[in-house]
């Protein structure tokens, strides 16, 4: 493993330093050259403007030196003339050849060796050589003051410096190489021996063995000295998991008792609905048989039994319907159809629907609102949820006989809360109520037929919308809760209700 990460690591260097000589040699040889006339031809034609902008006027010393200065720094030769092609100004060594060029170009009469690579309303830019075929970027035209202008750049051979670019950098590519072999070589100890002291660690925490730990090198860590720290870890996890393990045997005997306490619970399940169908069990047999023994001889009382045994059946069917929809949500088989309503308008709905309810037990429900409060939920089950609050508040309303239904936003949540007067419910009932079943006051609560899973069925509803419900004991009376995802605060209105006094 040691002498193959070392070839690797020389196999790999010696490849990249190769592929980025080829790569520099290969664009030398194609686009150097492209590249450098245009770089030539931009810096002409930037002179050419400059040129173009100044104020020339024969005679003008400042001007003169501004020039010369512009030549020198551009390395143009350059020549101006008046219209009847007279110097005005000029750089040039042999400025009689470069004003009879000029002439020649204008007139037409000098066209050999010349290649025009760019054409412009004011100037032509092209490509030239001399009689000892030295190469010239050139550039003549007019300009804005009338006067003619000719500039000329020598091109350097490319193609050559190209060549002699390459041949420096295959030299150097055997000289890189050839060290960069031999310093990998002598530095590779330093990567793999660490590796393999890892290796030698994982095979042994393989076998469980976690004493071995790595030993950081260096001053400064390494990604080698990362991985052995994460190993290390690893292996203190890994010992702390097989101690947990262990404990985990303690634990098993746990869940089996919680198990059997489930079991248990299981069987109280089954009593009490034993318990609950009983009664009317015993009454619709005890009626039925009356009925048969032609006990009721008269119609009226004929029509009382039958109206028992279809009360009593009623209350069964209504009690297997409750245990039936609550194990569904229990066990997450119904899915909420999740809509963003009115809340408002489903209270004032229920509240409708109960009117008549409301009227025969003089209850005074205060609702304030009358404006939209949207929520998220399933709308049905939260209907469920409002309905079974109002029922149980209308069967327990006492004294001043008041129902208050408030609705108050709470940063991104809407909580709603009935409030009735009557009795308070004891601290120690508050938290068993919503067990399936539990009455406090079973005599009350079956005079008008509960069945004791309402509660249980609307923390089944909230905990599947993943929301929380409740109940606040106050002076005068009981407040249920329950809560839903609203709007954003900043976009949605608080509303504000009354107190529950």
């Amino acid at each position: 493993m040691k002498r193959s990460i070392r070839k690797q690591l020389i196999i790999m260097t010696a490849a990249i330093i190769s592929a980025v000589l080829l790569f520099i040699a290969l664009i030398d040889s194609v686009f150097l050259g492209f590249y450098y006339e245009w770089d030539k031809t931009k810096g002409i034609i930037s002179c050419y403007k400059i040129i173009d902008a100044m104020d020339i006027t024969q005679g003008d010393e400042e001007m003169e030196q501004s020039l010369e200065k512009l030549a020198s720094s551009a390395n143009v030769q350059l020549m101006i003339t008046d219209t009847g092609f007279e110097p005005v100004f000029t750089t040039a060594q042999f400025a009689q050849d470069m004003q009879a060029r000029l002439f020649g170009y204008y007139t037409g009469l000098y066209h050999d060796n010349v290649l025009k690579i760019r054409l412009s309303e004011h100037y032509t830019v092209q490509r030239t050589s001399d009689s000892e075929n030295v190469r010239y970027l050139e550039l003549w035209g007019d300009l804005s003051n009338g006067c003619f202008i000719l500039m000329r750049t020598p091109l350097q051979s490319i193609r050559e410096s190209a060549r002699v670019s390459n041949r420096f950098n295959f030299v150097l590519a055997i000289v890189g190489i050839t060290v960069s072999m031999l310093a990998i070589w002598l530095l590779s100890k330093r990567f793999t021996d660490p590796i393999i002291e890892l290796t030698d660690i994982s095979s042994r925490m393989a076998k469980l063995d976690f004493t071995a730990k790595y030993r950081r090198r260096g001053i400064k860590n390494n990604e080698i000295d990362e991985l052995g720290q994460h190993m290390n870890e690893m292996s203190e996890v890994l010992e702390k998991t097989i101690s947990e393990l262990k404990s985990a045997n303690v634990e098993l005997q746990k869940d089996v008792e919680k198990k059997t306490q489930i079991d248990n619970m299981r069987i109280e399940f089954l009593n009490n609905v034993s318990h609950e169908l009983k009664t009317p069990i015993a009454l619709i047999q005890g009626y039925a048989e009356g009925l048969k023994d032609n006990i009721a001889d008269d119609e009226e009382s004929r029509d009382y039994y039958c109206d028992v045994i279809i009360d009593e059946s009623q209350k069964m069917n209504r009690l297997v319907m409750q245990l039936l929809n609550l194990n569904k949500l229990e066990f997450g088989n119904e899915q909420l159809q999740l809509e963003y309503f009115d809340l408002v308008g489903l209270i004032h709905g229920v509240l409708q629907g109960m009117n008549l309810m409301l009227r025969q037990q003089n209850a005074e429900v205060y609702f304030p609102y009358q404006h939209p409060i949207f929520a998220w939920g399933d709308k049905f089950r939260i209907e469920e949820v409002f309905t079974n609050y109002m029922s149980n508040a209308v069967h327990h309303l006492d004294y001043a006989r008041k129902i208050d239904i408030q609705i108050v936003t709470e940063g991104n949540l809407v909580k709603t809360s009935v409030f009735n007067t009557g009795d308070r419910i004891p601290e120690e009932e508050l938290t068993k109520i919503w067990d399936k079943f539990y009455k406090i006051d079973k005599a009350r609560t079956r005079a008008y037929g509960g069945t004791g899973i309402g509660l249980s069925i609307v923390k089944a509803i909230m905990e599947a919308h993943g929301q929380s419900c409740g109940v606040e004991n106050f002076e005068n009376g009981v407040a249920f809760w329950f809560t839903l995802e609203g709007k954003d605060p900043t976009k949605e209105s608080k509303s504000a209700g009354g107190s529950n006094e």
